[in-house]
C-alpha cells in the first residue's frame, strides 16, 4: 500500500487534484492510498459480465473498474468492478467518470471477492454498508473462492439477500429480471484454469 505525501481536507479538494496517472486512490481520512490491480481472474470474470449486461442495455451504461463511487465513511471513494449506471449518468459523467452523493446512484454495482480475509470483509461487509447507505438498489457479490453469486437488494436502506447462486442456478437479479445468467458461466473460468495446471 503506497500513501501519497499531498493530503486533501475535502472530497472536492480531491477531485480537483490531478496527477497525470492511470493509478486509482482511495481517499482514506484525507490521504491518498494507491489502489492495487485487480487479479486477471477478477478481470476476466467482470469484463464477462460487462460483456453480459452491454448486450441486454445501452453499452454507454455499463462501466467496468474505472468508474468512481463517492461513498460515506472511509475510504471516501470505491472503484466497483462493474456499474450499472442510470440513461442521465452519461451526460453527468462525460467529464469525470465519478458518481457523487448528490447525484443519483447507479443501478447495480457488482464486486468479486479477492482473496484474503481482509478483502472478503471490505466486499461483504464495509462496501455492502457504504454501497446501501448510498442507495444503490443491487449489490452483487462474485465470489470465485466460494463458486458463488450472492445477490442483495435495498429494502428500507438495508440490503436483503435475494439469494445465494452456485452452479447451474440462474442468477435471479431484481433489477434485471431479462438477464438469463448462469453462475457456471461467470466462474467457470476459474474452474478450468485449475484444470489446466
Amino acid at each position: 500500500m503506497v500513501v501519497t505525501k499531498q493530503q486533501f481536507n475535502s472530497f472536492e479538494e480531491y477531485l480537483a487534484y490531478a496527477d497525470n496517472s492511470e493509478q486509482f486512490y482511495e481517499l482514506f481520512n484525507g490521504w491518498l492510498v494507491e489502489v492495487p490491480p485487480e487479479s486477471g481472474l477478477n478481470v476476466e470474470i467482470a469484463t464477462f459480465l460487462l460483456l453480459k449486461f452491454a448486450a441486454l442495455l445501452e453499452y454507454r451504461r455499463v462501466r467496468g473498474q474505472g468508474l468512481e463511487l463517492e461513498v460515506r465513511g472511509e475510504p471516501r471513494n470505491r472503484y466497483p468492478d462493474l456499474t450499472i449506471i442510470r440513461e442521465e449518468h452519461i451526460q453527468q459523467l462525460s467529464q469525470r467518470n465519478t458518481i457523487r452523493l448528490s447525484m443519483a446512484p447507479p443501478l447495480l454495482v457488482v464486486e468479486v471477492v479477492c482473496p484474503g480475509e481482509v478483502q472478503r470483509e471490505q466486499d461483504y461487509v464495509a462496501k455492502r454498508f457504504q454501497y446501501g447507505d448510498c442507495g444503490i438498489p443491487e449489490y452483487w457479490i462474485v465470489d470465485p473462492q466460494r463458486q458463488t453469486i450472492l445477490v442483495l437488494a435495498l429494502q428500507g436502506g438495508n440490503y436483503r439477500e435475494v439469494g445465494w447462486f452456485s452452479g447451474d442456478d440462474f442468477v435471479v437479479s431484481p433489477g434485471f429480471r431479462e438477464l438469463n445468467l448462469q453462475v457456471s458461466e461467470v466462474l467457470a473460468r476459474e474452474i478450468s484454469s485449475e484444470e489446466g495446471d
